[in-house]
Protein backbone atom coordinates (compact mmCIF):
# COMPACT_ATOMS: atom_id res chain seq x y z
CA UNK A 1 0.00 0.00 0.00
CA UNK A 2 2.55 2.62 0.94
CA UNK A 3 3.72 2.05 -2.85
CA UNK A 4 1.68 4.69 -3.87
CA UNK A 5 3.67 7.46 -2.45
CA UNK A 6 6.83 6.41 -3.78
CA UNK A 7 8.06 9.26 -6.74
CA UNK A 8 9.76 6.68 -9.12
CA UNK A 9 8.45 3.66 -10.95
CA UNK A 10 11.57 2.03 -9.16
CA UNK A 11 10.92 2.75 -5.94
CA UNK A 12 6.96 1.45 -6.34
CA UNK A 13 8.23 -1.43 -8.02
CA UNK A 14 10.29 -2.60 -4.44
CA UNK A 15 8.04 -1.07 -2.15
CA UNK A 16 5.38 -3.89 -3.63
CA UNK A 17 7.11 -6.67 -1.84
CA UNK A 18 7.87 -4.68 1.13
CA UNK A 19 5.34 -5.60 4.09
CA UNK A 20 8.11 -3.76 7.10
CA UNK A 21 6.91 -0.04 7.39
CA UNK A 22 10.00 1.21 8.61
CA UNK A 23 12.08 -0.59 5.79
CA UNK A 24 9.47 1.40 3.37
CA UNK A 25 9.47 4.73 5.72
CA UNK A 26 13.43 4.49 5.13
CA UNK A 27 13.08 4.28 1.40
CA UNK A 28 10.36 7.01 0.98
CA UNK A 29 13.06 9.19 2.85
CA UNK A 30 15.78 7.96 0.58
CA UNK A 31 13.93 8.91 -2.56
CA UNK A 32 12.67 12.29 -1.14
CA UNK A 33 16.24 12.74 -0.40
CA UNK A 34 17.46 12.05 -3.99
CA UNK A 35 14.98 14.01 -5.49
CA UNK A 36 15.56 17.47 -2.92
CA UNK A 37 18.81 16.44 -1.11
CA UNK A 38 18.56 18.38 2.09
CA UNK A 39 22.06 18.89 4.49
CA UNK A 40 22.51 18.15 7.91
CA UNK A 41 24.99 15.82 9.55
CA UNK A 42 22.24 13.33 10.53
CA UNK A 43 20.66 13.30 7.54
CA UNK A 44 23.91 12.55 5.75
CA UNK A 45 24.74 9.84 7.61
CA UNK A 46 21.29 8.13 7.28
CA UNK A 47 21.11 8.70 3.74
CA UNK A 48 24.74 7.25 3.41
CA UNK A 49 23.83 3.93 5.26
CA UNK A 50 20.54 3.74 2.67
CA UNK A 51 22.64 4.22 -0.56
CA UNK A 52 24.90 1.85 0.69
CA UNK A 53 22.40 -1.12 1.24
CA UNK A 54 20.77 -0.05 -1.60
CA UNK A 55 22.68 0.41 -4.51
CA UNK A 56 20.96 -0.37 -7.29
CA UNK A 57 17.47 0.97 -5.90
CA UNK A 58 19.47 4.99 -6.30
CA UNK A 59 20.83 4.01 -9.13
CA UNK A 60 17.80 3.11 -10.63
CA UNK A 61 16.01 6.51 -9.30
CA UNK A 62 18.52 8.62 -10.10
CA UNK A 63 18.26 7.47 -13.43
CA UNK A 64 14.68 8.19 -13.77
CA UNK A 65 15.12 11.17 -12.17
CA UNK A 66 17.73 12.56 -14.83
CA UNK A 67 15.63 11.22 -17.39
CA UNK A 68 12.70 13.45 -15.99
CA UNK A 69 14.99 16.71 -15.84
CA UNK A 70 16.53 16.58 -19.35
CA UNK A 71 14.53 18.63 -21.70
CA UNK A 72 11.79 16.88 -23.87
CA UNK A 73 11.49 18.54 -28.01
CA UNK A 74 8.82 17.47 -29.24
CA UNK A 75 9.90 18.57 -32.74
CA UNK A 76 12.58 17.29 -34.11
CA UNK A 77 15.55 19.72 -34.87
CA UNK A 78 14.87 21.12 -39.09
CA UNK A 79 17.82 21.31 -40.68
CA UNK A 80 16.57 24.06 -43.01
CA UNK A 81 17.48 27.56 -42.32
CA UNK A 82 15.20 30.07 -40.78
Amino acid sequence: MLEQHARTEALRRTLTGVTDHRLASDLLFLEAWLIHPAHGAAMALRVGQLKRANPQLVADIDGEISALRRPHFSHPVSSRGC
